[in-house]
C-alpha cells in the first residue's frame, strides 16, 4: 500500500513512538486509532480518520497521568461494545511497588491491565484496573462473540518462561473470570493478539516477535482449544509487527490500494 511510504508519522508523546496500532471503526463510520507512544509514558496516542488514509491532527490521552508511579503504558487496544455504546480503551501499566514482579522479569515489570471508557474520544471515565490474572499481563484483545468476550492476552512472565497467548471467556467486560486457558501460540515466545470472526472460525494472529514473523491459528470452537495453525495457509506482509486485524467495506481497500 502507498508503495511502502508512511501514512502517519508518530508527533505526541516524549518519545513519539508508534507503536502496538489498534483500530476500531465505530458506529458512524470513523476509524480510531490509539498506540503505544513511547516505552515510558504515561500517556497514550490517538487519531482518527474517515479512510484510513487522511488522518485527524494526533492526541494525547493521559490515560495514566494522574499514578505517579506509572512505569509505562504499552500496548492500548480499542473495543467498541455496542450493548454499552462506549468505546473502551485496555492498556498494560507497570505501577511501580504495587504488584510483585516474577523473578527475572524484564526491568521487574509486573504489568496488569487498566482501561477507560468514552463515547466521544473527548471525556473519558477515571481510569480502573480492569484485569489481574495473578501474573505479569499485556497485549489484551477482545472479540465478541455469540453474546459472550473472547479475550486474548500475552503471560509476560519471564521465569519460568511464558512468553505466550492465552484466552479466557467472559460474559461481561466488567468482570473478567482470571482463569486463563492453556497457551494457544505454542513454545515461541509471542505477543500482540489480534482475533478476528471470518465464517465460521475465530482467527487469532500475533507477532513472533524473536523470530521478526507473523503467524496465526483459527478454530471453529476456541472454548474447546480445538486450534488450527496457519503457517501454510497465509501470507504476511514483509516486516510486518504488532497491529490490528479488523473488517472494512471494500471500497476502503480499494481506495487504500490506489493511494500513491
Amino acid at each position: 500500500v502507498q508503495n511502502d511510504k508512511i501514512f502517519l508519522k508518530p508527533q505526541v508523546g516524549k518519545e513519539k513512538l508508534m507503536r502496538d496500532p489498534s483500530i476500531v471503526q465505530g458506529p458512524d463510520g470513523m476509524f480510531h486509532m490509539v498506540w503505544t507512544s513511547g516505552w515510558k509514558e504515561n500517556n497514550i496516542g490517538y487519531a482518527y480518520s474517515e479512510d484510513l488514509i487522511h488522518w485527524s491532527e494526533q492526541q494525547e490521552i493521559p490515560v495514566m497521568a494522574h499514578e505517579p508511579n506509572c512505569q509505562n503504558c504499552w500496548a492500548p487496544e480499542l473495543f467498541y461494545d455496542k450493548t454499552s455504546k462506549k468505546f473502551y480503551i485496555i492498556w498494560a501499566t507497570t505501577i511501580e511497588g504495587k504488584y510483585e514482579a516474577a523473578p527475572g522479569n524484564e526491568d521487574q515489570y509486573a504489568h496488569r491491565l487498566y482501561y477507560t471508557t468514552t463515547k466521544d474520544f473527548k471525556s473519558f471515565a477515571p481510569t480502573q484496573l480492569w484485569y489481574d490474572p495473578g501474573f505479569s499481563v499485556i497485549d489484551a484483545c477482545v472479540l465478541k462473540e455469540g453474546g459472550k468476550y473472547q479475550i486474548f492476552l500475552k503471560n509476560e512472565n519471564l521465569n519460568p518462561v511464558e512468553k505466550n497467548i492465552r484466552m479466557v471467556t467472559s460474559r461481561s467486560l466488567k468482570k473478567v473470570p482470571t482463569t486463563v486457558s492453556a497457551p494457544i501460540s505454542g513454545k515461541e515466545w509471542a505477543e500482540g493478539p489480534s482475533a478476528i470472526k471470518i465464517g465460521k472460525y475465530t482467527y487469532v494472529y500475533w507477532d513472533l516477535y524473536r523470530n521478526h514473523r507473523y503467524t496465526g491459528v483459527r478454530s471453529k470452537n476456541p472454548k474447546k482449544g480445538q486450534w488450527e495453525k496457519l503457517d501454510d495457509k497465509i501470507k504476511f506482509p514483509a516486516g510486518m509487527r504488532h497491529g490490528t486485524a479488523f473488517c472494512v467495506d471494500e471500497s476502503v481497500v480499494y481506495k487504500l490500494l490506489e493511494t500513491e
